[in-house]
């Protein structure tokens, strides 16, 4: 017998973690999967950013908290990874966002910059899917794991473009997302990627500042760039009943751009 749409879709009684979320793209996916239903917990570096964008949450009737924490820190993950343990029941959805870029040719890229790159964006996917794994899905059998990889991820840049280590990471996003999908699947957990496009945030500014938003949009076959509802019907897709089918896969959002890259 199948199930009703909009149930399907429903996150009422499911609890959230979402990393780097407390603005930008973060922000737009805790707001979905509070709107959807989900209680959220927020986390990211700055707690006044956190408090700001909880209020914001709850503002619009989600029921939303945070935590500060740098999740470049193993030591801060499991901090984190604890306290939504003890604040949440249950972590039933995890997504991933926190991220950093770094700007630099590849000749003259700093060391410190590419661990810097590689900690956030790769590293601490790894351990807070971990964490979240041992300590609630694995044992609940059941989980929601949403990454946030980049279309930076699905191919090289042009020789405007140099972000090595970003690119680097954000492909590394993509594989460890397929992996871990393969893996934990007998673990009733499904493991997916956002790989969005140009959207305006703190981390795409220098890029929108140089290029501009007309020259970036000209790019997308949909002659535009994301904005605050793009990635809202993606990832509630992936937290939801409605794509418990769906696991290790890569979905672009970004107005067609991968496509032209991939013809």
């Amino acid at each position: 017998m199948s199930t009703p749409l909009q149930k399907l879709f429903d996150l009422s009684g499911k609890t959230a973690l979402v990393t780097g979320g407390s603005r930008g793209l973060g922000l737009q996916i805790a707001e979905a999967l509070g709107e959807a239903g989900a209680k959220v917990m927020l986390t990211s570096r700055k707690a006044s950013d956190l408090e700001e964008a909880a209020a914001h949450l709850q503002a619009k009737g989600i029921d939303a908290c945070w935590v500060a924490a740098d999740a470049s820190q193993p030591s801060e993950i499991a901090r984190v990874a604890a306290d939504a343990m003890q604040r949440l029941g249950r972590i039933d959805i995890l997504v991933n966002n926190a991220g950093a870029t770094w700007g630099a040719p590849a000749e003259d890229h700093p060391l410190e910059a590419w661990d810097k790159v590689m900690n956030l964006n790769i590293r601490s996917i790894f351990l807070m899917s971990q964490a979240v794994g041992k300590l609630s899905m694995i044992p609940h059998r059941s989980g929601k794991i949403i990454n946030v990889a980049s279309i930076a991820g699905l191919a090289g840049n042009s020789a405007a473009m140099t972000m090595l280590a970003y690119n680097t990471s954000k492909a590394a996003v993509v594989n460890f997302t397929r992996a871990l999908a393969g893996e934990w699947g007998k673990h009733n957990i499904n493991v997916n990627a956002l790989a969005p496009g140009m959207f305006p945030s703190k981390m795409t500014k220098g890029t929108f500042d140089r290029l501009g938003a007309d020259a970036l949009a000209a790019h997308a076959p949909l002659l535009r760039v994301g904005d605050d509802d793009d990635l809202k019907g993606a990832v509630v897709l992936f937290a939801s009943q409605a794509g418990k089918h769906i696991t290790g896969q890569i979905l672009p959002v970004d107005g067609g751009v991968s496509a032209i890259i991939a013809a």
